[in-house]
């Protein structure tokens, strides 16, 4: 029986806090007392308990039903673990999703070690799940884990489920899952992705004399597997990267790993490539620049080939790929990268020497990266948002949300498991960044259960920035003579599509990631549902990679042709161009201020239409050239957005909102004094919210994390 010992100080019995769970009146409540419920059932131990939470998870109320697994998982009885196994079996895929998780708390139980391999042959966010909790399982029965997946390989077909098995067979130490690993790398019959993961997984045994020889042959070859032996090789330590000097500052690294950046910003607004991935290449350069920073790593997904060349020493900022093994995927899909992101992450931190790390969003770079932080004792700076607290909240209003369909909507947004990350992160953060919102201290009080006020050194807000010479660089393409750059040729040709009636007509242009918490679809519904709007304006919206749409993207797109059968005469005024460069959107941004002769009509306005904006770097760099701008009132706009005079601020959640706010902001645009107004907001922009102040800020902070780690 497992048993962790507990001090009976908590006041409240399990019935007492159940009835808690089951009567908050909003889901982040729950996120809460779920952890309250978890607390009482660790203290309480005996069958009692155990049937108390079982009888619930069976009911309609899915939320509760996820606080009653994961309590089980604290309850000192053998009981609670013959419950939790059985659960890996359960008909309903979000209770069999948190029972893998959650036994990860408890001793290895024999009968439950075959289940969780399936899980893990199941893949996805479950299949990590499962994986995580055999790693742990692993160290106390090696021999038992190592043999349950060698037996689920003589079963599994396909190159996919294979080489997430010989993944999971690699966290087990031992000699049995060593010589597994050895000769399925050996294996010319294999594929190459099975045996470029098990040639990985052979670079975390140093211990081992058979591996260290085999990748030490394998890294003379050419190809990917080549390369992946030499990876493996640094990891081993076989192959060491010399460095001419060390940095004269502080190294930094910041992640994003869902991203594939490039200095271009290529693929800015594709996917998951969305406003952060622009502001790390910004920032990156602009922390680079300062006296104090020796080196930037920007961390993102990218081939081996890219991540062996991103180890090289250098000063600078030097983008540092982490090799998945993968395709790219979005953010919400690439949970199972965990392993691969961990080792690769590892291997830059260790490589480079990194003295602090900065991570944002509860996702599985952050995961893996804060793993790493610990074993290598490297301070972590955090930029905490209300993230998914204030996505659970909005859709809780909105009635997308609620107790009977929780579970079902965690099992594809993982909003649980997120929300104990973002808790996990923000607790072992030796400093935490804030956006600046309206009611900073309250919003994280009531979301978070987080007191700001009381550890005011710990907190630091930190605006994020647009490079100002971004947009300059525009306005001078718009006053350039003669022939029109290729942007705006590009943007020329695209007006050309519309019918003759429509040219002149000012934009209305939002820019972002085709993803529902953006918004897209419920602007297009605003404008095209608003018959005075759609005729006299023409709606931009840049973003999403149209030729080869991911799920997400494919979902909003599919909403936006619902929309257009109901409004078919707007449609001939919409704009879809897909994902364009940074600095190509710049430009379509200054264009739709100005106008364009024969084309576009002057004074067009820009929208978000978010459901949540921590910040909101696309409407920062709208305002910066000039356009009025539409915005959700709720998060980071309202700090910078003069409701009324340099932008309008609505309820992004109601498509009749977000046309007040275009038909308002139209208004605002054409009326008297409208110059005067937009130089005010780029004063304003020049003094807080450039990407030039912002590294001043880290920098001091990234300096006072690594001073008190003993790294500077």
């Amino acid at each position: 029986m497992w048993c962790r010992r507990r001090t009976r100080t908590v006041a409240r019995s399990l019935r007492h806090t159940l009835d808690e769970v089951q009567q908050a009146p909003f889901v982040v409540d729950v996120l809460r007392s779920g952890d309250r419920l978890a607390a009482a059932a660790g203290s309480e131990g005996g069958p009692q308990p155990v049937r108390l939470l079982a009888a619930v998870i069976d009911e309609r109320d899915e939320l509760t039903a996820v606080a009653a697994v994961h309590a089980l998982a604290q309850v000192c009885d053998d009981g609670a673990d013959a419950v939790l196994s059985e659960l890996l079996s359960h008909p309903r895929p979000f209770l069999r999703e948190h029972a893998s998780w959650a036994l990860g708390a408890r001793l290895p139980r024999l009968d439950a070690i075959g289940r969780l391999v399936d899980v893990v042959v199941g893949g996805a966010f479950s299949g990590m799940l499962g994986q995580r909790t055999l790693a742990r399982w692993a160290v106390a029965a090696p021999q038992q884990v190592a043999l349950a997946i060698e037996d689920a390989l003589d079963e599994a077909a396909g190159p996919t489920v294979r080489s997430r098995l010989v993944e999971t067979l690699g966290l087990a130490p031992g000699p049995n899952a060593g010589r597994a690993l050895l000769r399925l790398a050996r294996d010319p019959s294999e594929h190459p992705t099975v045996q470029m993961t098990a040639v990985a997984a052979l670079g975390d045994r140093p211990a081992d004399a058979a591996a260290v020889a085999l990748v030490r042959h394998l890294s003379t070859a050419d190809g990917d597997l080549g390369t992946v032996a030499r990876l493996a090789a640094i990891d081993l330590g076989i192959d060491v990267v010399e460095r001419d000097r060390t940095p004269s500052g502080l190294t930094v690294a910041q992640l994003f790993l869902h991203a594939d950046i490039d200095r271009d910003l290529s693929r800015a607004g594709a996917g998951d490539n969305g406003g952060v991935a622009t502001l790390l290449v910004r920032l990156g350069d602009a922390l680079a620049a300062d006296p104090g920073v020796g080196q930037v790593l920007t961390i993102s997904r990218g081939p081996a080939r890219a991540a062996l060349h991103g180890l090289t020493p250098a000063e600078g900022h030097l983008l540092t790929p982490v090799p998945l093994l993968t395709e790219a995927v979005s953010a919400a899909q690439s949970w199972p990268s965990r392993v691969a992101a961990e080792r690769g992450i590892r291997r830059v931190l260790r490589t480079h020497r990194a003295d602090v790390l900065h991570l944002r969003m509860a996702e599985v770079g952050s995961l893996a990266a804060a793993e790493v932080a610990r074993e290598l004792g490297i301070p972590v700076v955090f930029t905490l948002a209300p993230d998914p607290h204030a996505v659970i909240h909005a859709l809780d209003m909105t009635g997308g949300l609620h107790r009977g369909n929780f579970g079902t909507e965690d099992e594809r947004e993982h909003y649980w498991f997120r929300a104990r990350l973002v808790q996990r992160l923000a607790e072992d953060s030796a400093h935490i960044a804030l956006f600046p919102r309206p009611e900073l201290q309250h919003d994280m009080r009531e979301l978070l259960g987080l007191d700001v006020a009381g550890q005011p050194g710990r907190f630091t807000v930190v605006p994020e920035g647009v490079d100002l010479r971004v947009s300059a660089a525009a306005d001078a393409a718009l006053q350039r003579p003669g022939l029109p750059g290729p942007a705006l040729a590009e943007l020329d040709a695209l007006v050309a599509t519309l019918p003759e009636h429509r040219r002149g007509l000012p934009l209305v242009m939002s820019v972002g990631r085709l993803h529902r918490v953006k918004g897209m679809a419920t602007l297009v519904e605003a404008w095209a549902g608003d018959a005075e709007l759609a005729e006299r304006s023409n709606l931009l919206i840049v973003g999403g990679d149209l030729a080869d749409p991911s799920p997400d993207e494919r979902e909003q797109l599919d909403r936006i042709a619902e929309v257009l059968s109901r409004f078919p005469a707007a449609a001939e005024g919409l704009l879809m161009p897909g994902h364009r460069p940074n600095d190509v959107v710049a430009v379509w941004l200054a264009t739709a201020r100005a106008g364009r002769a024969g084309g576009i009509g002057p004074a067009g306005v820009y929208v978000c239409s978010s459901l949540k904006e921590e910040f909101g770097l696309a409407l920062l760099e709208a305002l910066a050239s000039g356009l009025v701008v539409v915005g959700p009132a709720a998060g980071g706009p309202a700090t910078y957005i003069d409701d009324g005079v340099t932008g309008v601020l609505v309820d992004t959640r109601r498509p009749d909102e977000v046309a007040r706010g275009m038909r308002a902001a139209f208004d605002l645009a054409t009326a008297p004094g409208q110059e005067e107004r937009m130089d005010r907001a780029l004063q304003r922009i020049s003094a807080d919210f450039t990407v030039q102040a912002m590294a001043d800020r880290l920098r001091a902070i990234y300096a006072g994390a690594a001073r008190t780690a003993g790294r500077s």
